[in-house]
């Protein structure tokens, strides 16, 4: 009896003070971890592998994504003569407001002609305190044109459509020009010369506007235009693809006739008519090039010099 007594005892101390636990670790354990995943996903195994591959195959033959530019903002074009001269140049139009009673002159007519010509502009009427409020307070003469977001090209799409053709790129790269009437103007040069484009910074700088696109006198549709936040890094990018970079300055080193590289791939920089090129950017490009005036001229327009070494290049390329 008293060897029971003794064993019980035993038993029952062994249950008493604090113990160590698993933490649930045990009971966790014993959980199950779901079904097997099939052997595709499984990592190391040999249809994994090939589940990879394919994967990669796939993605090889996908289409890039197209990039893309920025887009510009909204503008509206008011007065009579304004209007009918943005839509008779082919400027990009959404909307045609009109005045509620406005007097039918000549010029209303040739305007409201010329928009229901396109079919693609719509027209409104609205009272002169709505277009009072739509323009600030401009003196609108009863007429108000919106003109769409231009949408503005990635500087690589420049160089892809010039490839995709079989062609040396030929961009034009501003620095500093803040006329529209200028841009459009070089534009249009681009377009003449066999150019792929304009590539112009955000800040600083002319974008394409309505004035612009009259400039261009309708080149602006088929001439592409890039704008870029840094003109600098556009320009290196350029350059590790393996294109040229000249810049055009009074003091270049080169002159425009005896510089071989503008018969390769290239990009043309020109500066403002009153400070020239930039610092950072004159020191990113290759060559610094000038054109020789006889007449003693300190400076041409960036239109009328864009033009120049435009049809040089495309002198020598011929």
């Amino acid at each position: 009896m008293a060897g029971n007594s003794q064993r019980r005892n035993r038993r029952t101390s062994n249950k008493k003070g604090m113990q160590v636990g698993s933490g649930g670790q045990r009971r966790r354990g014993l959980e199950g971890k779901g079904p097997t995943p099939p052997a595709s996903a499984r990592k190391g195994h040999k249809k994994n592998r090939i589940a990879n591959a394919q994967a990669k195959q796939a993605a090889a033959r996908r289409p890039a994504p197209r990039r893309g530019g920025v887009k510009g903002t909204s503008e509206m074009v008011v007065g009579r003569n304004p209007v009918y001269e943005a839509l008779r140049d082919g400027v990009p139009a959404t909307t045609l407001y009109v005045q509620q009673y406005i007097d039918n002159d000549e010029r209303v007519r040739d305007a409201l002609q010329l928009a229901g010509e396109r079919g693609n502009i719509n027209l409104m009427e609205a009272p002169r305190p709505e277009l009072d409020r739509m323009t600030n307070g401009l003196n609108h003469q009863g007429l108000v044109l919106q003109v769409p977001p231009y949408e503005y090209a990635h500087p690589e799409d420049l160089t892809a459509a010039a490839y995709d053709n079989g062609e040396d790129p030929l961009i034009v790269a501003l620095d500093g020009v803040t006329d529209p009437r200028n841009l459009g103007a070089i534009v249009r040069s681009v377009s003449a010369f066999g150019g792929h484009g304009v590539v112009v910074p955000e800040r600083r700088a002319a974008g394409m506007t309505a004035g612009a696109w009259k400039s261009s006198a309708g080149t602006a549709a088929r001439t592409p235009v890039s704008r870029v936040t840094n003109l600098t890094r556009a320009l290196e990018g350029y350059q590790k693809a393996g294109i040229t970079v000249v810049g055009l300055a009074a003091d270049g080193e080169h002159t425009v006739q005896d510089l071989e590289a503008l018969g390769g791939p290239v990009v043309i920089v020109i500066g403002s008519e009153g400070k020239g090129l930039g610092r950072l950017v004159g020191e990113t490009c290759d060559y610094l090039v000038r054109i020789p005036m006889p007449g003693g001229a300190e400076s041409l327009n960036a239109g009328v010099a864009a033009g120049i070494v435009l049809y040089e290049t495309a002198r020598r390329r011929a």
